[in-house]
């Protein structure tokens, strides 16, 4: 018996004793949509639970009483939840439930469901417990002031849907030509604002339900966007972008023709401008960023917030549309996100990680003192700010916890919901440590490496690179907001308890580091310079004492499995393997996905700079083995990414193995997709770096 111990002891010191399997680090349920009641009596989330989603609530005091709210049985079905709001009155919640349609109409389902699985409208009854109903076919809603009803999209035009009649027939609402979205509407609910797409260009619309017509009152050829009605009804704010030569995307963008904000009086009609971005830093309007859902708020005393780069980073500002001047609410260096409007009309809460580069935390600021305050501090990761009867609401996570909702008071952070957790989750993972690499062009690039427990300096080790997608992403101290990457993460930590040293790279073009990082020079389509961060961080490994130089690896999802083939194309040399997941190959092929009028024969320059900045251009270099994994219903990376590069291998005698999901789209909807692609990464990389 004394042995036994002694054994296990040992097995303990070096880590080889009860290290948890890949399936159970992407176990825990993970919360998305936090919102709040109007009240802020009750608040509501949506629950991933192993791929299976639920809406969940919290209510009483200190959220004490936590429920499902709704019974969608089926495990692991990949149908999405991807909106929730609750009514105005605060006793019933409205969200879509259902999973996008791919160009030819049909709506994912990798599960091979024999069930629609488009999107549709449910309503739930918090008073009655698990009692919810379908209300119609539809996404993108807005409910009503009075609660009454609901806005929504379908099959491409606006529809109207009743919430307390179930006689009454959802209808259209209006046709218009083009795409519409931003469902905005008026205090009164008499008006709804929207935007409608029109290619290069797009229109702020107004319908009038009595009148039943559709006007817009300042149509040009830029694209107007981001609506917001004033508290009185009275006028609407909106932002017009000035369309740009080039506008096909990755690709710098650091100066342009700057953006404004322009002023509608519904009732004159009248329209002016009343601020416009300063030329240089902040004039071009960045959309893919995730500070503000809409990039206008209305808040108290006729000012209107919001983000700007002025100074390099994203920062919110408060315009006085009388005196028409902004004034810095969030000055420091960092980037806002995750912003909120407190009902008092002039609170703001954020996430940001200003004082914290690789981290994020809430703060609040008083948009009339610009006092700005620090509320969350510490190792811990906290970001979905919501403020309620009871206190914040809020999402939260850390090195060795995944998100999770709680209450955030005076007393500190208490975790919601708890009984819904895993008891059994691993709580002794790797702390990273935040380091620098020297890029081979010689810039300096953010890093988080993990080494393996009891570490000891000089051991040799197999080594891996994790590249994250976007590439407007950042990897964190701990698990990220983004299940995508909170689920990389988890399978980083897999890495290093199993022996190995991790390198996650926020290689330039990502966020978090201001605005001339993410526009950095000569980055994607325009030269591939991430690929200077890579081959750094390779060599950086060869320097380590612990890294055994012959056996470093990398893996990368979508722009990170661009990154990998980049890396295995030009260093067969120095990257042993890698596992390319979903990732782009020819820019060529893959822009027109997000910028349909990008046609390389007309654009003969730029297709031409753009191939020679592919892993496609440097394939003759390439040497090492690959694991390809794709779902063949990507909608962001074509299927045919995957399949071109598999013939040009195959021709060169390459060695490469593939990991093919039918019908599964970009971000797995299946838990059963994510860990067999992680089970199959470790597997093979672990195959090849350890011969």
């Amino acid at each position: 018996m004394k042995k036994l111990l002694l054994f296990s002891l040992l097995l303990l010191a070096n880590g080889l004793l009860a290290q948890p399997s890949i399936k159970l680090l992407l176990a825990q349920p993970f919360p998305s949509n936090l919102t709040a009641s109007a009240d802020g009596k009750n608040v509501a989330w949506v629950m991933n639970d192993n791929g299976s989603r639920n809406v969940y609530s919290a209510e009483g005091v200190d959220f004490k009483n936590t429920a499902r709210i709704t019974g969608f049985e089926e495990r692991d079905n990949g149908i999405d939840i991807s909106e929730l709001s609750f009514t105005p009155s605060g006793k019933h919640v409205v969200f879509a439930r259902g999973n996008t349609p791919n160009t030819q109409g049909y709506a994912a389902n990798p599960a091979q469901l024999q069930m629609e699985t488009g999107r549709f409208l449910y309503i739930t009854d918090l008073e009655h417990g698990r009692d919810f109903r379908k209300i119609a076919a539809g996404y993108a809603f807005k409910i009503a002031p009075d609660g009454r009803s609901v806005a929504y999209l379908n099959a491409g035009q606006v529809w109207l849907a009743s919430l307390v009649d179930t006689m009454v027939k959802p209808q259209v609402l209006f046709k218009v030509r083009g795409g519409v979205g931003s469902l905005r509407w008026n205090p009164a609910g008499s008006k709804l604002a929207f935007v409608n797409s029109r290619g290069d260009h797009s229109f702020i619309g107004i319908y009038e339900l009595v009148a039943k017509s559709v006007s817009f009152p300042d149509p040009s050829a830029d694209k107007n966007q981001d609506p917001v009605w004033s508290p009185d009804g009275e006028w609407l704010a909106y932002i017009r972008n000035p369309i740009q030569a080039d506008e096909f995307i990755f690709a710098p963008r650091r100066t342009g023709f700057p953006w404004s904000i322009r002023l509608l009086n519904v009732q004159t009609g009248e329209t002016k401008e009343i601020w416009k971005a300063d030329e240089g830093k902040g004039s071009v309007l960045v959309g893919d960023l995730p500070a503000m859902d809409n990039k206008l708020l209305w808040a108290k005393g006729q000012q209107l917030i919001f983000p700007w780069e002025k100074d390099g980073w994203v920062h919110l500002y408060a315009l006085d549309i009388d005196k028409k001047r902004a004034k810095l609410l969030t000055p420091g260096v960092g980037e806002v996100e995750n912003v909120t409007l407190a009902p008092d009309g002039q609170t703001l809460y954020y996430s940001c990680n200003i004082g914290d580069f690789n981290r994020r935390h809430i703060w609040k600021v008083d948009i009339n003192t610009t006092q700005a305050e620090q509320i969350t501090k510490g190792e811990g990761i906290e970001w979905s700010p919501v403020p309620s009867a009871e206190g914040l609401a809020l999402l939260h996570a850390s090195a060795s916890k995944p998100a999770w909702p709680a209450l955030y008071t005076n007393d500190g952070f208490k975790d919601l919901a708890t009984a819904f957790s895993i008891s059994d989750y691993p709580t002794d993972l790797v702390q990273p440590q935040q380091i620098s690499i020297k890029a081979t062009d010689g810039m300096s690039i953010p890093a988080q490496l993990f080494l393996p427990p009891n570490h000891r300096p000089g051991e040799k080790h197999p080594a891996v690179i994790f590249l994250h997608g976007g590439s407007r992403r950042q990897m964190l101290l701990g698990f990220n907001y983004s299940q995508y990457y909170s689920n990389a993460y988890a399978l980083n930590q897999y890495f290093a308890l199993k022996g190995y040293v991790v390198i996650a790279l926020n290689f330039r073009s990502g966020i978090g580091y201001g605005l001339d990082f993410r526009e950095a020079l000569n980055y994607g389509r325009t030269g591939a310079s991430e690929v200077y961060d890579l081959i750094g961080a390779g060599e950086y490994l060869k320097t380590r004492a612990d890294v055994d130089l012959k056996r470093i690896g990398l893996w990368g999802g979508s722009y990170g499995g661009y990154l990998t083939a980049h890396g295995l194309a030009r260093r067969s040399d120095l990257f042993a393997a890698g596992v390319d997941i979903h990732g782009v190959h020819n820019w060529n092929k893959v822009i027109p996905t997000f910028n349909p009028s990008y046609d390389p024969l007309k654009h003969p320059d730029i297709a031409k700079k753009a191939y020679e900045s592919s892993p496609m251009f440097y394939t003759a270099g390439w040497k090492s083995p690959v694991l390809f994994i794709h779902g063949d219903d990507d909608r962001n990376v074509i299927f045919s990414e995957t399949e071109d590069m598999i013939k040009v291998l195959r021709q060169r005698k390459v060695p490469f193995e593939q990991l093919i999901f039918p019908d599964e789209v970009h971000s797995f909807l299946l838990q059963r997709s994510w860990v067999k692609a992680y089970e199959a990464t470790f597997e093979f990389l672990d195959r090849h770096l350890k011969k």
